[in-house]
């Protein structure tokens, strides 16, 4: 199966697990595509002073691969700088959020697997 970048249709969510602005959110994958095993396949893209709140995975890990842009992250607590090739990894029972801190879009695929 090949999906086609005109068949993905972006979707903008606002205040995301009670963040700051928008995300807008192409679904990559659909519920069913993924057998079970996961339940988000996204590109992502937060515009500047944009971000996704703080927030917990429980049953799940989460993984962010940065395309472009730079911003914060906050790992358990921990703030970090992230940018381009950067890969992010939130296990079981931890927590995080991402916020974009520069002056272009933060854009970065999210998976979400289940534990």
């Amino acid at each position: 199966m090949i999906k086609r970048n005109a068949e993905l249709v972006p979707e903008v969510v606002a205040g995301l697990r009670g963040g700051k602005g928008s995300v807008i959110m192409t679904k990559l994958l659909k519920d069913a595509e993924f057998q079970g095993k996961g339940r988000l396949f996204n590109r992502m893209v937060l515009k500047p002073c944009c971000s996704i709140g703080y927030h917990q995975h429980v049953g799940e890990i989460e993984v962010f691969y940065i395309l472009s842009g730079e911003g914060i992250l906050d790992d358990n607590g921990t703030k970090s700088a992230v940018r381009a090739g950067d890969v992010a990894f939130t296990g079981n029972g931890e927590s995080h959020s991402i916020e974009n801190t520069g002056s272009e879009d933060l854009v970065f695929i999210a998976l979400i697997l289940f534990a």
